[in-house]
């Protein structure tokens, strides 16, 4: 049985690059992998990440609101908690998932402040 891959077009050359899946579908479940997002600003960055996973789950048939499980790592989590609650919030409304924050000392690209990992439901 082969892994159900989920790739947006806007994503296809990192699938290409790096071997990876921007998201696989298993038993009802979509795993997204970590996104990090780019901006200027801490809220920017964040913003970007939360707009890559939307489209991640676009392209599954989901949405914000079929986000069953967080886990986000961020670089000086008391630096950037704040602005991280608030560009969430902009895009997770309640019912809330359950949530995960690690503060972690570096990402894979230099300067990264925060990867964000969901897990969605497939819509019903």
């Amino acid at each position: 049985m082969t892994i159900d891959v989920i790739v947006p077009d806007a994503l296809r050359k990192a699938y290409d690059a790096f071997h990876y899946a921007p998201a696989v579908r298993e038993a009802g479940l979509i795993f997204c992998s970590g996104v990090i997002g780019q901006g200027d600003t801490a809220e920017a960055e964040f913003r970007d990440a939360w707009e890559k996973i939307g489209a991640i789950l676009a392209e599954a048939s989901a949405g914000y609101g079929d986000i069953i499980d967080t886990t986000i790592y961020m670089v000086d989590l008391p630096a950037n908690a704040a602005a991280m609650a608030k560009v969430k919030d902009a895009f997770v409304q309640a019912p809330y998932p359950a949530s995960t924050w690690i503060g972690v000392s570096g990402f894979v690209r230099p300067g990264a402040r925060a990867e964000i990992k969901v897990i969605a439901r497939q819509q019903r």
